[in-house]
C-alpha cells in the first residue's frame, strides 16, 4: 500500500481539544491536510475561528466549538455539533491541558484540582463520550491521548502535571483493554520538550539551554516531529496498535533511566 493511502483520513471525523493554540493547532491542521473533517474545541472562540479559516483556506473542512473541557454539558454539545456537521466522531485527540509550576508543599487545593480536572478527568470523560457514541453508531475509531514524558519521569515543581500525565498513561492502557474488542483503539503520545508559541521564550533562555543538554539528540522538538506519531495512531497505519505509548522526546527518557 502506498504511503499516501495508509495514512489517509478521508471520511474520518476528528475532534481536537485544546485546538486554539500550540500543538492543538498543528494536530488539527495535519488531520485536515490528510483528509479528516475536524471539530476544533477550545475556550477561545476567536482563535478557533482563525484556525478554522486556515484549514478551510487550505481546502479542508472544520467547525469551531467553544467549550471548556471540564464542562461536561459543553462536552456533549461539542459532540452533538460535530455529529450534526460531519457525522460520528471517529478520531478523538485529547490534547487540552494546563501547566502549573510550584513546589509540592506550596500547591493549593484549587490549583491541584484545576490541573487534575483538565489534564486527567477531562481526558477520561471525553474519551468515554467518544467511545459511547462510536459504540452507539456501530463504528470503531481511534482515541489519541496526549501524555508527557513527565508522566514517566517527573521533574521538580510539576507534581500536579506529572501526576495527571502519569494517570493519562495508565488510563490509556486501561481503556485500550476494554475497548479493543469493539474496534476502538486507544493510544497515547508522550512528547518531550516541543517548542510552541506557548513555551518558545522560556526555552530560549538559560534554563532552556540547560534542559537541552539533557536531550541526547541535542535539540528541542519541533511541532512537525509529532506529525508522524499522530498520523500513525489516528489512521489505519496503526490499525493493530492499542494501549501503546509513543515517546517522542529526542531520547530524554532513555538518558534519564541510565
Amino acid at each position: 500500500m502506498a504511503v499516501n493511502e495508509i495514512f489517509d483520513l478521508t471520511g474520518k471525523v476528528a475532534m481536537v481539544t485544546g485546538a486554539s493554540s500550540g500543538l492543538g493547532v498543528r494536530f488539527a491542521q495535519v488531520l485536515a491536510q490528510n483528509g479528516a473533517a475536524v471539530a476544533l474545541v477550545a475556550r477561545r472562540a476567536d482563535r478557533l475561528d482563525a484556525v478554522k479559516a486556515q484549514i478551510e483556506k487550505s481546502g479542508g473542512s472544520a467547525i469551531a466549538v467553544e467549550a471548556d473541557v471540564r464542562d461536561r454539558s459543553a462536552m456533549k454539545a461539542a459532540f452533538d455539533a460535530a455529529e450534526q456537521a460531519f457525522g460520528t466522531v471517529t478520531v478523538l485527540i485529547n490534547n487540552a491541558g494546563v501547566v502549573h509550576s510550584a513546589r509540592a508543599v506550596e500547591i493549593s487545593e484549587e490549583d491541584w484540582r484545576r490541573v487534575l480536572a483538565t489534564n486527567l478527568d477531562a481526558v477520561f470523560y471525553w474519551a468515554q463520550e467518544a467511545a459511547r457514541r462510536m459504540l452507539a453508531a456501530g463504528k470503531g475509531g481511534a482515541i489519541v491521548n496526549i501524555a508527557s514524558v513527565l508522566g514517566i519521569n517527573p521533574d521538580n515543581g510539576v507534581a500536579s502535571y506529572a501526576t495527571a500525565k502519569a494517570g493519562v498513561i495508565q488510563l490509556t492502557k486501561a481503556l485500550a483493554i476494554e475497548l479493543a474488542f469493539k474496534g476502538i483503539r486507544v493510544n497515547a503520545i508522550a512528547p518531550g520538550w516541543i517548542v510552541t508559541e506557548i513555551n518558545r521564550d522560556y526555552l530560549a533562555g538559560e534554563r532552556g539551554a540547560a534542559m537541552k543538554r539533557q536531550i541526547p539528540m541535542g535539540r528541542f522538538g519541533e511541532e512537525r516531529d509529532l506529525d508522524g506519531p499522530l498520523l500513525l495512531l489516528a489512521s489505519d497505519a496503526g490499525r493493530f496498535m492499542t494501549g501503546a505509548i509513543i515517546v517522542a522526546d529526542g531520547g530524554q527518557v532513555v538518558a534519564l533511566r541510565v
